[in-house]
């Protein structure tokens, strides 16, 4: 027996639409005025991982880099308390081996023990600018595509709903990170286009079953067919959010600081999805006027009525 029965949805569509509109105005306002805080993916830079023979406190390495003239440096651990990875922003006039060399020799002073030097890589300006534009028409692409895919497959109604959905999930999650000011790099990028197929999974399930339950069902108004949709299939989609937020909220805590940005960007991105699919997607198709005419199947002419 399912779990809910009578909800009514879109009861409150005008509520839910007003709620996520304010959360997009400001979400769009402070990617505006603080804008993303772009790693070195994006802005160009230099990576180098340490190797430390014992566990070591961030702390005191933030300090001495700080005090060396790395005010901005980001350094975080990576796989275990021993392993060190640091982000440094573009110095001029200074190449890759003699940036490491000197690091190296700030941290020996301070910690006066070995350290490995794993890796040095640097991304300069330009090529964080190509990733940063090559990044924005990925999500665009993305769109249209979806866009194209939803018009074909539904009606362009189910699709504008399901792109608007879409929106509204990937501007609220960059306003969280602009908000909280999270590292956003290529990771949480690639987050981003995680949640765009995230949500449209959860949005076609739904957009099934209303066209479904249209064809099917004929004495009832369209926002009566799409709430029995919606609570038709809001069983599934609630289990199947918490199932990955579970995962995602252990990647957060257990994963370490390298993949954090990645799994609150997911984890930001089911949440949202999850309501989008319920209220954005469903109650944008209502506003837009669909109704069961407008999914019908075309009836095939008889034999006789195709006979000259």
């Amino acid at each position: 027996m399912p779990m809910f029965k009578d909800i009514d949805f879109m009861g409150v569509r005008k509520l839910a639409m007003t709620v996520s509109l304010l959360l997009i105005l400001v979400s769009i306002v402070s990617l505006v005025i603080n804008k993303l805080n772009v790693g070195i993916d994006f802005t160009g830079g230099s990576v180098i991982e340490l190797g430390y023979p014992t566990s070591v406190d961030l702390g005191p390495i933030r300090q001495a880099l700080e005090q060396g003239g790395y005010k901005d440096a980001i350094v975080q651990h990576f796989g275990s308390a021993k392993d060190v990875l640091i982000r440094l922003a573009p110095q001029k006039d200074q190449d890759k081996a003699e940036l490491s060399t000197r690091v190296i020799n700030l941290l020996k002073q301070q910690n006066e023990t070995d350290i490995d030097v794993r890796r040095v890589d640097f991304v300069g300006p330009q090529v964080g600018e190509e990733l940063r534009e090559d990044g924005g028409l990925a999500v665009l692409y993305a769109l249209i595509a979806i866009l194209i895919y939803v018009s074909l497959r539904f009606e362009y109604r189910f699709s504008l709903g399901a792109v608007a959905a879409l929106i509204h999930d990937v501007v609220i999650t960059l306003g969280v990170f602009s908000i909280l000011q999270l590292d956003f790099d290529l990771s949480v990028l690639a987050a981003v286009l995680a949640v765009i197929g995230y949500s449209l999974n959860d949005t076609i399930v739904v957009f099934d079953r209303i066209r479904e339950n249209f064809r099917k069902i004929r004495k009832k108004s369209s926002i009566e067919i799409i709430n029995i949709s919606i609570n038709q299939t809001i069983s599934r989609t609630l289990m199947t959010s918490l199932t990955t937020l579970l995962v995602l909220i252990s990647l957060y805590v257990f994963g370490g600081e390298v993949i954090a940005s990645f799994a609150m960007a997911l984890i930001i991105g089911v949440v949202v999805g999850t309501y989008s699919s319920i209220y954005v997607a469903s109650a944008s198709a209502l506003a837009l006027g669909i109704s069961r005419s407008d999914l019908l199947l075309p009836e095939k002419e008889s034999a006789e009525d195709a006979r000259p």
